[in-house]
């Protein structure tokens, strides 16, 4: 009877998980035309565009000018000819004209980019640089032929802002150069040109591209970039270089310079500019950061296949920052080994003190946090976690943030249970990421995960993208297990490494890669208003069966653990994955064997926390 009960209930699910998922139209057409496949993998007609960028950039500390000029190889691997070419310039956020997500003061606006020049394949094109935003059209006077290259020449200058943010200057003497050249915007499968302006709340999305960077500092600055350093030679005296050079094989923290070292002098060659050569390879970006005064150390990690070099650049007597570079080491190593459990993809991570507690391709820029260790830490965890999403998987941030700040905010918390103790890991995830949501019943927190980025703003925004995103992707790793998770994970992973994922894709990848169709919980995670809220509707002991009915009034399918009490004390923890809600969202029935009267049952989802957690207890 038992196996004909269980095989029931497993037929049920079963059909319950047949229910087929929403796609938008466009995602749709996607996988019609077979560059996405239903599997979860790219399609057999898989495209993306690709750029070779060769830069030259000068920074001028007085003046506070970056100039520049770059070459573009731009491959058009698309099907169709392009008759125009979107270009993107993130920092005319600073215009004052610019649209933006909320207030900024004066110190944050600036003239924005100057074009000086423009030729695409040979032809020179005007611009009116007042028209521009941070992303703009030129109608082409020639195609871009499907399967052919073009050379695109730029010359360009523009101010860093006075005020630091994501990029900017973080004091007088030190810069934070992000998001500093023209680009090509992204042409994609599914939406063509990504024509989305960017308003400083949703991050970012680009190609893959090759970059080549010579970057001209002054002299005394030291500059620190995403990628390979190539000439460590030419642009630091001997002493340095054989620091800097010995930091790539040492465990131990090497302090290449100091403060007092940096300002004598005796750190760079004594050019009135010097050129420093950065390059990587296969990058959704490239930032870099130059001070003639901030501490430099140093070490590196050895993983599986190499040794990476670790580095941090900070203002003298910033406690945590002096922690930085071996937390980093204990982060890309513990990343490599456990969760995602992909080695860490580049050669080297460098943490810059700045504002930001922002993620870059190979850098971060954090504010210090120097009178709480924990707090700083787990800043760190999380946007070194952003390796892997967007970077090492080239996720749309503009229009599903849910993609790579829910899996930061996981890895964060996995990484912080190993760090500081599951209950202090649990405690911190539910303070600071869980709480202000739970708490909040307004609409715009029960918005659909699904719903795009750009489409939702304030807490509606961050709670979409950090916490409902990360309950989510513990949920399903409570569900499958950590092994069937992690598998059905490296199996997104091994799809999308490199490439262009949306959601629908994560979605089959990892119903192909569990061996289940989990399209139920997906629609119950990311298609509902769903919230957390568990009620228990009765209890009943009738000898040894205890029988207590719970209502899913929340609706979203997450595990809890039920607590009983016995009459003499004891008390029993009994744990219930997402799988009780596979067959029916709204309420379960839980049939306990006990052998003692029970006094009372209590249902505790940790983490998971409860709108109203009054009415999980009952008392007998």
């Amino acid at each position: 009877m038992r196996r004909l009960v269980l095989g029931l209930l497993l037929l049920a699910s079963c059909q319950f998980s047949t229910q087929e998922l929403y796609i938008p139209r466009n995602i749709k057409k996607a996988y019609e035309n077979g560059t996405r496949d239903i599997s979860g993998a790219p399609g057999k007609h898989y495209w993306q565009n690709k750029g070779i960028y060769t830069v030259e950039v000068k920074v001028d500390a007085n003046t506070k000018m970056v100039s520049g000029k770059e070459t573009i190889t731009y491959s058009n691997n698309s099907p169709g000819d392009l008759n125009e070419l979107a270009i993107r310039f993130v920092n005319n956020l600073h215009k004052p004209q610019s649209p933006r997500s909320g207030f900024v003061s004066k110190d944050f606006l600036s003239s924005g980019l100057h074009i000086k020049s423009l030729i695409i394949g040979g032809q020179k094109y005007g611009v009116n640089n007042d028209d521009w935003g941070t992303v703009e059209k030129i109608k082409l006077n020639s195609a871009i032929k499907s399967k052919s290259k073009a050379e695109i020449k730029i010359e360009w200058e523009y101010p860093l802002s006075v005020q630091s943010g994501r990029e900017g200057q973080i004091d007088p003497e030190t810069f934070y150069v992000a998001y500093s050249f023209p680009r090509v915007s992204v042409y994609d499968d599914y939406n063509g040109w990504d024509m989305l302006p960017h308003s400083d709340r949703q991050e970012f999305y680009n190609d893959f591209n090759d970059y080549n960077f010579t970057i001209i500092a002054p002299r005394n600055y030291v500059v620190w970039a995403t990628g390979d350093f190539l000439n460590p030679d030419a642009v630091l005296q001997p002493e340095y270089l054989k620091r800097y050079k010995a930091s790539l094989k040492s465990d131990k923290v090497i302090h290449i310079a100091n403060e007092q070292e940096m300002k004598s002098g005796k750190v760079t060659k004594q050019n009135k500019w010097n050129v420093w050569r950065f390059k990587a390879s296969h990058l959704t970006d490239f930032c870099f950061a130059l001070s003639n005064h901030y501490v430099w150390d140093a070490a590196s990690v050895q993983l599986k296949t190499k040794r990476a070099s670790v580095q941090a650049g900070y203002k003298a007597g910033a406690k945590d920052f002096e922690h930085y570079v071996d937390w980093m080491r204990y982060n890309l190593d513990w990343f490599s080994k456990n969760w995602p459990g992909v080695e860490y993809p580049y050669n080297v991570m460098t943490a810059i003190q700045g504002y930001a507690d922002m993620e870059y391709p190979m850098m971060i820029n954090d504010t210090s946090i120097p009178d709480d260790f924990q707090d700083a830490r787990l800043t760190a965890d999380h946007e070194i976690a952003h390796t892997y999403f967007p970077f090492y998987m080239g996720i749309n941030e503009t229009r599903y943030a849910f993609m790579d700040e829910g899996w930061a905010t996981t890895l964060e918390y996995l990484i912080g249970i190993d760090e500081n103790g599951e209950d202090a890991a649990k405690k911190f995830y539910q303070n600071f990421r869980v709480k202000r949501w739970i708490n909040d019943p307004s609409a715009e927190q029960d918005q659909p995960i699904i719903t795009m980025s750009t489409q939702v703003s304030g807490a509606g925004y961050g709670n979409n993208s950090y916490v409902k995103a990360s309950l989510s992707y513990l949920a399903l790793k409570d569900y499958l297990g950590d092994d069937l998770f992690k598998k059905a994970l490296h199996h997104y992973m091994n799809n999308w490494n490199g490439k262009h994922p949306v959601p629908w894709d994560y979605f089959y990848s990892m119903n192909t890669g569990s061996g289940k169709n989990l399209n139920w919980f997906w629609n119950n995670w990311f298609y509902t208003n769903n919230y957390i809220d568990l009620k228990i509707k009765t209890v009943s002991q009738e000898n040894e069966l205890l029988t207590v009915n719970i209502d899913n009034a929340g609706g979203f399918a997450i595990p809890f653990d039920a607590i009983i009490t016995y009459g003499d004390g004891a008390v029993e923890k009994l744990h219930f994955s997402p799988a009780l809600w596979e067959k029916d969202q709204k309420q379960s029935s839980l049939a306990i064997p006990v052998k003692k009267k029970v006094k009372s049952v209590g249902l505790d989802g940790g983490i998971f926390m409860d709108y109203t957690p009054g009415d999980n207890l009952k008392t007998f």
